[in-house]
Order: structure tokens, then sequence, then C-alpha cells
């Protein structure tokens, strides 16, 4: 599958190649030249535009655990692959109650379609592996001095009605989906 597409960006190469030589010769754009740029462009445009929807998500807001900053309705652009930085606004998948996850994580390249299977939690990281652990947080019998290795904190701001780490615990880094860019219009 992959033959047709190296087929296609070499014969773009070529028509491009070709019409810059044409363009040098005439002084003038040669049709060679404008297909050429056009195949070069368009194959561009469809390289970043699977990257992009494999790198940029809209995920939507539920619930009012994140309030003031967002509300229940509110769309959010999300960049996967990320790491998490105190104060930063995170998506993380959201653990089945009681039991955790039951599938593995989403990989970095899984598709959209694969991202909007899962349901997801919008959270603020208070903490990241090697910080110390927030006073706020009241993990059962786990005192340790350091949020673990492969581990990060995470609070709603509305802590009165945020389900989060002082609840749960830890949240594995690998169910992150990505950071909170920035909202996007209702």
């Amino acid at each position: 599958m992959s033959l047709p597409v190296r087929s296609a960006a070499r014969h773009g190469v070529s028509l491009l190649s070709g019409g810059a030589a044409a363009l040098l010769s005439t002084g003038s754009p040669s049709p060679a030249l404008l297909c050429g740029g056009l195949a070069a462009t368009l194959g561009l445009t469809l390289a970043v535009t699977g990257k992009l929807a494999r790198t940029l998500v809209v995920v939507t807001v539920h619930g009012n655990s994140m309030e003031p900053a967002y509300h229940d309705g509110d769309r959010v652009l999300v960049r996967r692959g990320a790491p998490p930085e105190p104060g930063q606004v995170v998506v993380m998948e959201r653990p089945a109650a009681g039991i955790g996850w039951t599938a593995p994580p989403v990989s970095t390249g899984a598709d959209p379609t694969a991202v909007s299977a899962r349901e997801w939690l919008i959270k603020r990281v208070a903490a990241v592996p090697g910080d110390p652990v927030p006073y706020e947080m009241g993990v059962a019998d786990e005192r340790v001095p350091h949020v673990p290795t492969g581990r990060v904190v995470l609070f709603g701001d509305n802590r009165a009605a945020s389900h989060d780490s002082r609840q749960m615990g830890y949240f594995p880094v690998e169910r992150l989906l990505g950071a909170v860019l920035r909202p996007l219009p209702r």
C-alpha cells in the first residue's frame, strides 16, 4: 500500500524538477511546474493533515469539575503526546468505577475514532513524577514523599465537584491523552 504513495511522491518531485528546468530556460512557468507544484503541495497537505489528525483532538467537557475555567459542554483542542507539566490542564482516560482500565491505553498514533470510543476526564496537573506529593492528596496507606515514576496527581479546579487524585490516587501517565491547548468556540 505504501508503494503507490512513494511512487506518486517521486513523480511529483520529478515533475517539479522538470518544471523548474523549463522555467529557468523560458522565463515563464510551464504546465509541468504548475502540475508538479500542485502534486507536491497536495502530497504535503495530505501528510500534514494525517499527522495533525493524530496530534490534535477536539474533546467536549462533561460535568463541572473544572469550573470556572471550563464548563459543561465546552469544547477544547488537545495536543496529544505532550508530557504533563504542573499547572497544565490535561485530558486523561476515565477508569471504570472500582476496576480501573479494562482496555490497553490509546496509542499516540491512534486515529480519532479510537480516541472517541473512550471516556475522558479533564483535570489540572498538580504534580508529576519526582515532585513532592501535594498535601491535599489523601492516598490511603501511601505516605511516599514524591510522586512515583509513571504517575501524575490530578485535581479538578472545582474541588467540591471533582472526582480526582484525592479519591482515586495517582493516575498513570500512559492514560494521558494530551494537554489542552485552548478552548474552542461553542
